[in-house]
């Protein structure tokens, strides 16, 4: 699990604008037209065309694609009952997932009050706000009441995520399970610990696939549910158990499935072991499951497990299902999310576990052996066709079963629509990251004397991302370290002025690779007292596997003694910096932005290789367009042909590479003006995702411009064409842009040694 940092939290939540929402105008309104047009005199006219039809709602504001996340605070995580305020923070933080993996926007209702008819009377009320309701940590009984109440008096979607997400969730994996088991699910005999809003909907769901009630025994906190107990509400009287059993010890024997949602470690191994042969256990309690892993899995070979945790196998991960689901209740605009669409998305789910994982999930997840079965019954929530599986499955379920108010007609329309409401690459650095933890890598710091680069080697190590080495003055380090409280025990310092033996080797080192380029042997070993060049020599020497720099000094200073010392890899002549601009629409990739100031046609050539070979590192097909003022010869002059003369060679020598130009950026990213107006361009179809500009000035200014008014996440510099992975941050980067780089640098370095074992 990755560790949180209680301060890095609250900072997270905190910096910038509090929380971690904001509405944002999709309009213009920056003149008395606008303003005119979007409040008075002229929002009457979408007024009035609602009043004459309350469909028509949907046709002229948010509502159709506005869900409200909603809860009272009574039941809030592991937390318990909080209260509305503090429950807050999760709810906005559903609203991100929702936006996040499915493009649907959010309000979040916190209501103060415990009274289930109350409540229920207020969120009725919100009814003409929202396109659905996504109930939120509600306790239970009451969330029971209050979710049935609301279906039936409520015409749009409405869920409670804690009760029917886990259950959408696990029964997907259930089914898998047990195909692999050979066992039908009528046939089976299940235990299911824990009789809470989950557990029930859990319980509800299985039977609605085939398991037999008498099949089933539920126990809550004071045990068994049967029938002798005076105790049972009306919820949990539906499941008492009619078998002669009273412990959890009697009902595990010869039970073929157990599912927890009840507490950790309450599950002993011996209890395993009287299960019968190819047992499932689906231990959910977070963030301890009610069996360790290890332990289950080293009690019985034949054991088949999920938890919700996300470093095992088999998460049972609620973000598989709510935004999918809602999104495609939403696009049909279904009056409820009825037991239809929740067994279509269990299928979906299920089915799409059984398909071949496509690459971009493998090296998410650095793994190339995931395929379906025992470790593989779900898929994994970094899946790019979640969206367009669940959600169309969903969508169809609406319209067979009636409660569709919208029904869809073009699918294939629909699935291209599903990709471009979030971009379906949206979750690059994620990628990044995850596979970036497979195999840490040895990352040196040559500023490592500032706050920053602490804080970042600290996650990076804490996040076991990378393995740091830090370089620089040791007490000022330990004096930070102090200061801020950092948690860096163990991890390497080392400070050059102190390093004497390895300074003198690294000099003669060093002389020996410039000595025919004027450099002394004493200014070799004085170069050496530089963190750059100290660095750079471990990394050519193998002492680590990457390194990153320059977040205090320039970008030409910086890079120069990685040059000297690493060098440019084998075939390339001219090093290059790109940025990844993440809209959402899609990662965007500019490139030359750092290193060339003035580069030549046979230069962009160059460059226009190195940055398509870099973008296919990130799992994504470059479509480039060469940059200029003009479009397609409309200008001439000295850009506008150095840049056309560029994409006539690059053809020739990338003739497999989707590229055009010379153009506009507009005309390059507009693909309704290039089909247009230049139907013959190739990239007339999709429009380009990666620029090339023809000089440093212009590439510069555009990535800087982007990342301060644009409103996307700039990512970078990443240096393309070095022997050895180095990245040179920006001047004054962030935290979180600096753990980014680390990212890419450590996914360089585990590429650049498979290359060459």
């Amino acid at each position: 699990m990755i560790k949180v940092n209680r301060e890095d939290a609250l900072n997270y939540h905190m910096d910038g604008k509090p929380g971690k929402i904001e509405v944002i105008p999709t309009k213009m309104v920056s003149t008395q037209h606008d303003l005119a047009l979007a409040y008075s005199p002229g929002v009457a006219e979408p007024c009035k065309e609602i009043h004459a039809d309350k469909e028509n709602v949907y046709k002229y504001t948010a509502k159709g694609n506005l869900v409200g996340v909603i809860s009272n605070g009574t039941a809030v995580l592991g937390l318990g009952n909080i209260g509305p305020d503090a429950s807050k923070p999760v709810m906005e933080g559903k609203g991100v997932l929702f936006k996040k993996f499915a493009g649907i926007d959010v309000f979040d209702i916190e209501i103060d009050s415990t009274d289930p008819d109350e409540f229920i009377k207020i969120v009725k009320s919100l009814e003409p706000t929202f396109g659905g309701i996504n109930l939120e940590d509600i306790k239970a009984p009451e969330s029971f009441k209050i979710e049935v109440a609301l279906k039936e008096q409520m015409n749009i979607p409405l869920m409670h995520d804690d009760q029917h997400g886990t259950a959408i969730i696990s029964a997907a994996a259930l089914l898998n399970a047990l195909e692999l088991t050979g066992k039908k699910i009528e046939n089976i005999k299940m235990v299911m610990n824990g009789a809470g809003a989950a557990a029930i909907a859990c319980a509800k769901l299985y039977v609605a696939l085939g398991l037999r009630m008498n099949n089933m025994v539920m126990l809550d906190k004071e045990g068994v549910v049967h029938p002798d107990r005076d105790d049972l509400d009306i919820y949990k009287a539906q499941f008492v158990t009619t078998r002669k059993v009273r412990t959890l010890a009697e009902a595990m024997e010869g039970a073929d499935v157990f599912v927890g949602l009840s507490a950790g470690n309450v599950l002993a191994p011996e209890l395993v072991k009287t299960m019968a042969a190819d047992p499932i256990i689906f231990a959910l309690a977070n963030p301890d499951p009610e069996i360790p892993y290890a332990v289950a899995m080293a009690t019985r070979d034949d054991l088949i497990m999920a938890t919700g945790r996300s470093d095992h196998p088999n998460q049972v991960n609620n973000v598989l299902g709510f935004p999918y689901i809602f999104r495609g209740a939403l696009d049909v605009r279904a009056t409820e999310i009825n037991e239809e669409m929740k067994l279509a998305a269990v299928h979906a789910l299920a089915s799409l576990a059984k398909e071949p994982v496509p690459d971009v999930v493998l090296k998410a997840y650095s793994d190339t052996t995931i395929n379906f079965g025992r470790f593989y019954l779900i898929p994994k929530p970094l899946d790019t066709r979640l969206i367009t599986t669940i959600s169309p499955a969903v969508a169809k379920a609406a319209m067979d079963s009636g409660v569709a108010k919208n029904p869809i007609t073009n699918w294939e329309a629909y699935e291209q629509e599903l990709k471009e409401r979030i971009g379906i690459d949206q979750k690059l650095m994620t990628r990044i990251m995850n596979q970036a933890k497979k195999d840490p890598k040895t990352v040196v710091f040559t500023e490592a004397d500032n706050y920053k680069i602490l804080k970042a080697a600290q996650i990076v190590k804490e996040q076991r991302i990378a393995k740091p080495i830090l370089l620089g003055n040791r007490e000022t380090i330990e004096a930070i370290i102090a200061e801020h409280k950092m948690d860096l025990q163990g991890v390497t310092i080392m400070d050059t002025y102190q390093e004497d033996a390895r300074r003198e080797e690294y000099g003669q080192l060093l002389f020996e690779k410039r000595q025919r380029k004027g450099l002394t042997l004493f200014d070799a070993k004085r170069l050496m007292r530089d963190r750059n060049y100290f660095g750079s020599m471990m990394l050519n020497n193998g002492e680590a596997d990457a390194l990153i720099s320059g977040l205090t000094r320039d970008y030409s200073k910086t890079i120069l003694p990685a040059l000297q010392v690493v060098g440019v890899e084998e075939g390339v002549n001219k090093v290059a910096g790109m940025y990844i601009i993440l809209s959402q629409r899609e990662p965007f990739f500019f490139a030359d932005t750092t290193v060339n100031l003035n580069p030549t046609a046979d230069e962009l050539v160059d460059i226009i290789g190195l940055t398509a070979r870099t973008v296919k590192f990130f799992d994504t097909e470059p479509r480039v367009a060469m940059l200029s003022y003009s479009n397609f010869g409309s200008v001439s002059g000295e850009v506008p042909n150095k840049a056309a003369e560029a994409v006539r060679k690059a053809k020739k020598r990338y003739p497999e590479l989707l590229i055009d130009g010379e153009m506009q950026a507009n005309t390059a990213l507009n693909r309704s003006l290039l089909r247009e107006h230049y139907p013959f361009s190739e990239l007339a179809e999709h429009g380009a995702n990666t620029l090339v500009f023809p000089d440093l000035a212009s590439g510069n200014i555009a990535y800087k411009v982007l990342q301060e008014i644009g409103g996307a996440e700039v990512i970078g510099p990443v240096l393309m064409g070095m022997r050895k992975p180095v990245h040179i941050l920006q001047l004054g980067s962030s935290i979180r842009e600096i753990v980014n780089i680390v990212s890419i640098a450590v996914v360089d370095a585990q590429n650049y040694n498979n290359q060459h074992i």
